[in-house]
């Protein structure tokens, strides 16, 4: 029988476009090893399979009372092992490993989806020291967890643009002209400066275009999206079909950028200094790595918290 403790669900009391949506956001708030209650007038079984579907194995499913007149399942989300968590799900439940992940030159904004092992497989680190000191870093630094996944939607936008795109548009044509600045004086003596000036009129170019796109067509849809919810009126059909057209390409540039990045990072070994290094080099190198820093936190931001809840919400208007 159920604990006192236990949330019930009655789902007849729900309104029918919102009975799946309402069971789906109540499960992804519960922590892990935490369990609800549904309670329906006949056997929810095509909710077993949605469940299956869209959550995998996060969840058990267990019939307390099978009919006939009431059903009463317990759903409770199951404990996942690191091997199994993403990278960007690791930030999201931790934000400072996301300098902790950087040092180590794993990707958790591009390659948020990848977990943990894959990663470290692909650099060629030790998965468990990786661990060890992933767990080591995080119970000696201050926790300072900001709760993105808590905000609404069109507060995250917001934040993105006020904080991220202003933070590229202050600096990128400062680390453009230094490049260039760069490259005639010390182009000579290292060639690599070519490349690394070409890469950043490449990420210039890019980004002004996909943060264009991003504040005039994807951004103000997914603010529709959060009003229409808020407000349960309908959204005007888009040029172009579903928010996941538009999310799908700003991953991709995302991911072009990012490529970017790691061409200049291996081209300079990791912004490492050269001996004859000027104060204008110097100041470059430290700008391209803060500004990576900044994209990895900006790029995470879009591919691991707004665009996965932009989907959920869409897809609980359209149910």
């Amino acid at each position: 029988m159920p604990t006192i403790q236990e949330y019930t669900l009655v789902v007849p009391e729900l309104e029918p476009r919102l009975k799946h949506s309402t069971i789906f956001a109540h499960f992804d708030k519960i922590g892990e090893g935490e369990s609800f209650l549904i309670q329906n007038d006949h056997d929810p079984k095509p909710l077993y399979y949605q469940l299956l579907a869209e959550r995998g194995n996060q969840f058990t499913f267990d019939y307390i009372e099978n009919g006939p007149e009431v059903w009463l399942i317990r759903i409770k989300k199951n404990a996942r092992s690191k091997e199994v968590i993403t990278l960007g799900e690791l930030v999201n439940q931790d934000f400072r490993l996301a300098s902790f992940f950087s040092k180590l030159g794993l990707d958790f904004c591009c390659g948020g989806k990848k977990t943990l092992k894959q990663a470290c497989t692909e650099k060629s680190l030790d998965y468990l020291d990786v661990l060890f000191k992933m767990e080591e870093f995080k119970g000696s630094s201050q926790a300072a967890k900001v709760p993105y996944q808590d905000w609404s939607l069109d507060f995250l936008v917001d934040y993105i643009v006020n904080t991220h795109h202003q933070y590229v548009r202050k600096n990128l044509p400062d680390i453009q002209l230094f490049a260039a600045k760069v490259m005639q004086v010390h182009g000579d003596k290292h060639p690599e400066l070519v490349q690394v000036h070409q890469l950043v009129e490449e990420i210039a170019e890019e980004l002004t275009m996909h943060m264009m796109k991003e504040e005039q067509v994807l951004f103000p849809f997914i603010k529709a999206l959060t009003l229409a919810e808020k407000t349960q009126k309908k959204v005007t059909p888009v040029h172009f079909g579903t928010v996941r057209n538009p999310i799908h390409m700003m991953e991709m540039e995302h991911e072009q950028v990012g490529q970017n990045f790691a061409e200049i990072r291996q081209l300079t070994h990791n912004y490492q200094l050269p001996v004859d290094a000027c104060g204008t080099y110097t100041v470059l190198f430290q700008m391209l790595h803060a500004f990576e820093e900044d994209l990895h936190v900006h790029i995470h931001l879009e591919n691991n918290v707004l665009f996965p809840q932009s989907l959920e919400l869409e897809k609980r208007l359209v149910h």
